[in-house]
């Protein structure tokens, strides 16, 4: 992997190596884009086949953090983290609390959290050598389990999306079809069945399910099947690339809306979603929510203002429709287009502003 090379590509600002033998830390933080503010971007630990493939992990993350804070309209950039390790086996105090002297040393450039095979455990210990990590426990002023504001975040975004196809935002009497009945979807179906929706629920967990048929009358099927339901909405909730060649010629629905990362297998999928009319909320867009309340740590965490900018998920989700319409492509490309331009206005602000500074010496 030629590694400049692929940061040029993709202009990203840093990438840092670093270990720690006697915890047995090998971690790499990738720092993507600073414009709007500092890269906040979770800590990923996982069983990498090799350095390589762990490098481009932490690449490609940091880069869609960048994305999905610009387009939530967070003053943060993208970054992320990947520690190579099995977090079942290898994890110890040790290892994040040098993890944290990391991150201290770079000031505030880059502010982690939780993710894939970490917990809140994890970053407590980091929490313990700076203070430039979110997602702590409760007690430390964090906000605590992000699911229930991930969900709401989606719910919101989803009527956006709703109003778009059917010319309103209710969703009572609509039929949406949830893949994955977990924390967030579970906490979406609530939201959901408070409004009167219709609900179609599968999962492999046959406990999440059943918990879903009781307590909102929801109807169950095979987690083969719900592609090809009928119903108005299609919310996937669990894993990514389920929109590809196999299930789009089954889904009936006109809206696709959901809390699951990475729904397109490819763009092209997105391209052939469009062309088909179905509405479709990019999932970084949809799924900010949770990013949003923690970044109100931030500012120290105020749960009402953080669920007002939570609520903007629905302009945001009009925003990228409106985008599609102007620029006549698929929403996948105008979200990505939302957060290029602000971030480009920024840069450009931020140009003009020095530049002008400048002048202000010369004259001097």
């Amino acid at each position: 992997m030629k590694i400049f090379t692929y940061m040029e590509k993709y202009d990203y600002e840093q990438l840092l190596f670093c270990q720690d033998e006697n915890s047995g830390l090998k971690a790499i933080i990738g720092i993507h884009d600073t414009t709007l503010g500092p890269a906040l971007g979770g800590t990923r630990m996982w069983t990498y086949d090799s350095e390589e493939a762990a490098i481009e992990d932490a690449l490609r993350l940091a880069k869609g953090m960048t994305y999905k804070n610009a387009a939530a309209g967070l003053n943060l950039g993208g970054g992320k983290t990947v520690i190579i390790g099995d977090p079942r086996k290898d994890k110890n105090e040790e290892m994040f609390r040098a993890f944290g002297r990391f991150i201290q040393g770079l000031n505030g450039r880059y502010i982690t959290a939780e993710d894939v095979g970490t917990t809140v455990a994890d970053m407590d210990l980091i929490h313990e050598e700076t203070n430039y990590v979110t997602g702590i426990s409760p007690a430390f002023g964090s906000s605590g389990n992000p699911s229930p504001v991930t969900a709401y975040g989606v719910y919101r975004g989803m009527k956006a999306a709703a109003k778009e196809a059917f010319g309103t935002d209710s969703l009572e009497g609509k039929t949406i079809a949830v893949q994955g009945v977990g924390n967030v979807a579970f906490t979406l179906c609530r939201h959901l069945h408070e409004e009167g929706a219709k609900l179609i629920v599968t999962d492999i967990n046959k406990e999440a399910v059943q918990r879903a048929v009781e307590e909102f009358g929801a109807k169950a099927v095979d987690i083969n099947d719900i592609y090809s339901v009928d119903c108005d909405i299609y919310a996937p909730c669990a894993l990514g690339a389920v929109i590809n060649d196999e299930t789009i010629p089954q889904i009936k629905a006109k809206v696709i809306a959901g809390a699951a990362n990475n729904q397109l297998k490819d763009t092209t999928h997105g391209d052939t979603i469009h062309e088909m009319g179905i509405v479709y909320a990019p999932d970084y867009v949809i799924n900010a929510g949770g990013v949003i309340n923690v970044a109100d740590e931030l500012y120290g965490y105020n749960r009402d203002r953080a669920m007002k900018k939570v609520e903007q998920i629905y302009n945001n989700v009009e925003r990228v429709i409106e985008i599609a319409k102007r620029d006549n492509i698929p929403t996948y490309l105008a979200a990505d287009r939302m957060a290029e331009e602000r971030i480009e206005r920024n840069r450009k602000s931020r140009s003009q502003f020095l530049q002008n500074g400048r002048h202000i010496l010369s004259y001097r």
